[in-house]
């Protein structure tokens, strides 16, 4: 029995190998297929399915950091609310309209300086009436102290003249003529008191009314330098900038509205701008996190929101060493740094108050392979990208460089001109057979 079993074993044993074999065989040969199966269904998947692509290029890499600004006049010549109160706009230029000098830009409501111009007048046609009526009525107090004073001398002289014939006359009579030369000399100071009393009365009375007229001449030409300032000219060419009423009552979280004709101007108001046009510049706000990344003298490209196909050069040549806090409402603030570049080229159609985007260049390579960042994927714990070729598309390991937000450098692995995918084709094609 024992031999019977032996060779039994023996016979499975081999059997058992050859099984195996074969089964191996079948199984490398299954999963050969179903990989190229798998493959070819994950071609035909991904050239079925719309996988954004984008050409490799050749180019400027630039790390930059972007702001927000406003275009403003290097130079221009602001028209203020003259120093006169309550003045009201009658007539005002219209806002972004060329302008030539000496032109009208705004006129204010003369009406009220016009009255109080007249009432001046009037006022000192008045006190100088009241001066000949003062002059006239001293020369007749003149006169009566003149007559006074004569009389008194007179009274004097005659009483001295009796007194001196006390030799001949009665002691009695002799007594009686020193006693009228006493009251006569009492009289003469008298009088001489009055007239000096009179003398410092029409001084003051004239004094009075010379004051008097001076505030008037002074109120006057006062008035007339206020008309004077009704009228706000340009003083060179240019275009004309209508500023912000920050009195106005605009709309909740709106800006400011423009001045505009029957609106009241403060004293001091600035009303219109007249912006020199030969030199222009950018506003910028640098976020906190930014301004230690810049220094004076960095170049900055600017993309004017009006002119987008026109972009525009200019040099940083200031930055606030102070932030600038900003109110968002709720209790929350923002700090940002106030910055000023100037630009380098310039276009007719630049007008201040236009809104730019500025790019300030911190570092600069030319000649750089680049794709988009949105173009690299990790594949083997390596960046790679999906290269395509044809309707397919083949994922190839790539070496790069720096990045920006934007684009990064690839230093080996890619050609200008190929296409390579902004998406994974297999996340794509898996997506699309959900679908």
């Amino acid at each position: 029995m024992s031999k019977d079993v032996k060779p039994k074993q023996r016979l499975g044993q081999a059997g058992s190998r050859k099984k195996k074999i074969i089964a191996w065989t079948v199984a490398l040969a299954v999963l050969g297929g179903g990989g190229y199966t798998a493959y070819a269904r994950y071609n035909a998947a991904a050239a079925k399915v719309e996988v954004p692509v984008q050409k490799v290029r050749k180019g400027e890499f630039i790390i930059s950091v972007k702001t927000r600004g406003e275009i403003r006049s290097v130079k221009s010549e602001i028209l203020a609310a003259p120093q006169v109160p309550e003045v009201r706009i009658t007539k005002l230029a219209e806002s972004g309209r060329p302008i030539r000098r000496g032109e009208v830009v705004v006129e204010f409501d003369a009406a009220s300086q016009e009255q109080n111009l007249l009432e001046r007048e009037t006022t000192i046609r008045t006190v100088d009436s009241e001066v000949v009526q003062t002059k006239a009525s001293h020369r007749m107090v003149d006169e009566m102290d003149g007559m006074n004073l004569m009389t008194a001398q007179y009274n004097l002289e005659r009483s001295k003249l009796e007194a001196s014939k006390a030799e001949v006359v009665s002691e009695i009579e002799g007594a009686k003529n020193r006693i009228d030369v006493t009251i006569s000399e009492g009289d003469l100071g008298q009088v001489k008191t009055t007239i000096n009393a009179h003398d410092v009365g029409q001084k003051a009375d004239i004094e009075r009314l010379n004051q008097k007229k001076d505030k008037a001449v002074r109120d006057m030409e006062r008035t007339k330098s206020y008309l004077s300032k009704m009228v706000l000219r340009a003083p060179n060419d240019g275009i004309v900038n209508i500023l912000p009423n920050f009195r106005s009552q605009g709309s909740f979280g709106s800006s400011p509205p423009a001045f505009k004709e029957g609106d009241r101007a403060w004293t001091g108001a600035s009303i219109a701008e007249i912006p020199n046009l030969s030199e222009m510049r950018v506003e910028l706000k640098l976020d906190e996190v930014d301004r230690g990344r810049l220094v004076l003298g960095q170049k900055i490209r600017v993309d004017v929101d009006a002119i987008p196909e026109k972009d525009f050069d200019a040099d940083l040549d200031w930055i606030s060493p102070i932030a600038s806090v900003i109110y968002r409402g709720m209790g929350t603030t923002e700090k940002t740094f106030p910055a000023r570049a100037t630009m380098k080229n310039l276009d007719p159609r630049l007008r201040p108050g236009m809104s730019a985007t500025a790019q300030v260049i911190i570092e600069s390579r030319p000649d750089c392979i680049l794709i988009p960042i949105r173009a690299s994927f990790m594949f083997n714990g390596k960046p790679a990208v999906y290269v395509q070729k044809g309707q397919q598309f083949e994922i190839r390991q790539i070496e790069v460089g720096k990045r920006n937000d934007s684009d990064m450098i690839v230093t080996k692995g890619l050609r200008e001109g190929e296409m390579v995918a902004l998406e994974n084709p297999v996340e794509a094609a898996k997506r699309a057979k959900k679908l």
